[in-house]
């Protein structure tokens, strides 16, 4: 069973178990069944999700209690592996088709486009600096990625590392172009992390693992691994995409179909 014990001891965590609730509040329904992905839609309650690798080149507008409301398809585009989504502040959506289990891939993607003109979509192309073989050697498998989300106009990776165990942060500008991106920074999370998302009022960010839920504090709109706030032991089953419901909720789904509330600021 994951424990906080390690994060709490060596990244500087609170144990946050005692100040958090976790609640079933819904299933998710046909045709979604490997939620990989969540964000909110533009000035409505509800959130797009997608399935993993190899879906339809859909998204999957869902109540928080997972019901089906409509279906959007986005021509003209490719699903390799979709992990996550992300959402700026004018309606805007990014799609990470960057998974890279077997850290081969050329090709690291991320679309964007907006959800009233989907034939417009561009490409936001990337590659890891600190990457110079496909594959790396086995204790050097550091360059999958299956979470990311927007802020001050850039956009935020986090690394799902098999080599190091610990987790990179990358950062890349929101606009389509090729880019090259170096590490900012790096943490121990014994996890290995599935999603994030930051909060509305953009105080916080949260990172899911499967089994845990790290939630950091943002300071002066700087995106790092400097204000680490709580641990969260959630045994979610495989808990892949995550989306903030406001400043003191939080949406998971996992890959068996279920949705899961977090509340956060119990006494």
């Amino acid at each position: 069973m994951a424990t906080c014990l390690p994060e709490v001891n060596k990244s500087g965590f609170k144990n946050g178990n005692k100040l958090f609730e976790i609640t079933k509040v819904g299933q998710l329904s046909a045709p979604i069944n490997e939620s990989s992905g969540l964000a909110k839609v533009y000035g409505k309650a509800s959130f797009w999700t997608h399935n993993d690798g190899g879906g339809q080149t859909e998204l999957y507008e869902i109540n928080s209690n997972g019901q089906l409301i409509s279906t959007l398809n986005i021509p003209n585009i490719s699903n390799i592996d979709w992990e996550d989504l992300a959402h700026d502040n004018a309606g805007t959506i990014f799609i990470g088709d960057f998974g890279n289990n077997s850290n081969t891939r050329k090709d690291l993607t991320i679309y964007k486009f907006n959800q009233n003109q989907p034939e417009k979509t561009e490409k936001i192309n990337f590659r890891y600096a600190d990457q110079s073989a496909f594959p790396p050697q086995k204790q050097d498998l550091n360059f999958d990625c299956e979470a990311f989300f927007w802020a001050n106009d850039s956009l935020y990776l986090f690394t799902k590392n098999r080599g190091e165990k610990s987790t990179n942060l990358y950062a890349l500008p929101s606009t389509a172009g090729n880019y090259t991106i170096s590490p900012k920074a790096a943490i121990l999370l014994k996890g290995s992390i599935t999603a994030a998302d930051s909060s509305p009022d953009r105080k916080q960010f949260a990172l899911l693992s499967y089994g845990k839920l790290y939630i950091f504090g943002i300071e002066n709109k700087k995106i790092s691994f400097e204000k680490p706030l709580f641990c969260i032991k959630a045994p979610l089953k495989q808990s892949e995409a995550i989306s903030y419901i406001s400043d003191n909720e939080i949406l998971i789904t996992n890959e068996q179909k279920e949705i899961f509330k977090i509340e956060f600021n119990k006494k």
